[in-house]
């Protein structure tokens, strides 16, 4: 069994793009914040040396969030290199060498999943996976079968509460927050049910492409990419209920798991799948691709709190902007005292997750003068422009500590495997959109009857109260 710390962080990969992208920033600023000292061991199969390593991780610090000299300073001090096939059981003896006192080692496993058993058994056959835990990357297999095989692999190895299935979501302050705003409120709850709440929106919007991945996107798509995992994981801390015994970690993850069992699979029909013209275009891409680059889906929970409550899903690239929010419509009183309110005007809570943070309410209030009409304002309980810590350092920091709440559980995994299985090998066409457009046309079918989507817009609020920007 691993102790309470690990002793040494080593990450496969070391040359990749996540790991120029999140991991060497992560290691900065835990050292910055938490006073990291262990030995840092990247591992890769590129003809690339200890120096090249370091150089690689300066470009990266420089790129994502500037350099701290004396922390930068450490983190080479740490730092060491292994070179070699992941094939070859040479490479995992230099790395049990390079360990050397370590018996608790974090293995972090920044490679394409169809390495993870490769490296799992050199672990294994080595000697490095005794005492150890592992981190697994996301997308954490292709559907429900292979899911449950990569849990096979890895429990052959090492026991669940060694294994850390990541998903940086879940590590993010304002992912975070919404657990916190629902669960710390009394207001809320009387209202967080069916009898108020008429439906459920889930935006998460890029004003990119695929950047240069698309060998990568044609593996995957949006649906596993990001619904799957991230925006399902946000659904769940919407629609969970409270969890018995304060701050216990099982309690929490078997609340979210019995949440997910509620989701009904998903009915292929109410999933719209689009691609963005120009994606075909793509290094890596085939030239009749069916890839969605576009994913919008309709959702059903069925447990007493949300029963009848439509949840839509909505996650795409080469959208207007980038932005991840939140859209709850409330009820409309069930008689119009005043003036007739518009299904687009109807009360609603607001929470953007990303790039800034927001938790918002929509109300009425009388416009000035003598007739008695409303016009619609949005209260802003909170504003943050600021980023926080980033995400992948609060969950590294996490994991080396052996602490899972924020990890994903074989078993929640595979529920939510079981969500999207239906409709990942759907052979409904794929509709066209252009790039910088809210999708296919076809996707405001979905939200027909439920008063059409809520676009997010990029504004910052300049008082408490302001005229909400509804579109």
């Amino acid at each position: 069994m691993p102790t309470a710390k690990s002793d040494a962080f080593v990450f496969f990969g070391a040359t990749g793009d996540l790991a120029y992208k999140q991991i060497f920033p992560a290691l900065q600023d835990l050292i910055v914040h938490e006073h990291f000292d262990l030995p840092i061991i990247g591992v890769a199969r590129s003809d690339w040396d200890l120096e090249r390593l370091r150089e690689r991780a300066r470009a990266s610090l420089n790129e994502h969030g500037g350099i701290n000299k004396r922390a930068f300073a450490k983190l080479c001090r740490l730092l060491k290199f292994v070179n070699g096939d992941y094939k070859s059981d040479e490479t995992f003896a230099r790395l049990r060498k390079v360990l050397g006192d370590a018996e608790h080692p974090l293995h972090y496993l920044a490679i394409p999943p169809s390495m993870f058993e490769t490296v799992v058994k050199g672990l294994d056959a080595s000697g490095c996976a005794t005492g150890a835990r592992v981190v697994v990357e996301k997308p954490f297999g292709r559907d429900l079968k292979s899911a449950r095989e990569l849990n096979r692999t890895l429990h052959w190895i090492f026991p669940e509460d060694a294994i850390f299935r990541i998903d940086h979501y879940l590590g993010k302050e304002a992912v975070q927050n919404l657990l916190y705003f629902r669960f710390a409120n009394s207001f809320l709850e009387p209202v967080w049910n069916r009898t108020y709440v008429d439906s459920v929106q889930i935006t998460m919007a890029e004003a990119f492409g695929v950047q240069g991945r698309g060998s990568f996107y044609e593996e995957v798509g949006a649906l596993r990419d990001v619904v799957q995992n991230h925006m399902l994981q946000v659904l769940i801390l919407l629609a969970m209920d409270a969890p018995t015994g304060r701050g216990d970690v099982e309690a929490m993850r078997s609340e979210r798991l019995r949440l997910l069992r509620a989701i009904r699979p998903l009915d292929p029909k109410e999933v719209v799948r689009g691609q963005f013209v120009g994606y075909r275009s793509e290094h890596g891409v085939a030239r009749n691709s069916r890839v969605e680059t576009f994913a919008a889906l309709r959702l059903h929970i069925d447990t007493a709190r949300w029963a009848g409550v439509p949840f839509y899903i909505r996650a795409g690239k080469e959208m207007p902007l980038t932005c991840t929010e939140v859209f709850v419509t409330l009820k409309r009183p069930p008689i119009a005292v005043f003036d007739q309110v518009k299904p687009e005007d109807a009360n609603h809570f607001r929470f953007r997750l990303s790039p800034d943070v927001v938790i918002s309410t929509g109300a009425r209030v009388k416009k000035a003068g003598e007739e008695m009409r409303g016009e619609d304002v949005e209260l802003i309980a909170r504003y943050q422009p600021k980023r926080g810590r980033p995400p992948y350092s609060r969950l590294l920091g996490d994991a080396l500590r052996g602490d899972a709440e924020l990890f994903g559980r074989d078993d929640a995994l595979e529920a939510a495997w079981r969500v999207i299985d239906p409709a990942l090998d759907d052979a409904e066409k794929v509709h066209s959109y252009k790039p910088r457009t809210w999708g296919p046309e076809l996707a405001d079918s979905l939200m027909k009857d439920d008063g059409g989507w809520h676009n997010p817009v990029m504004t910052k609020p300049k008082n408490a109260s302001r005229k909400s920007r509804r579109k």
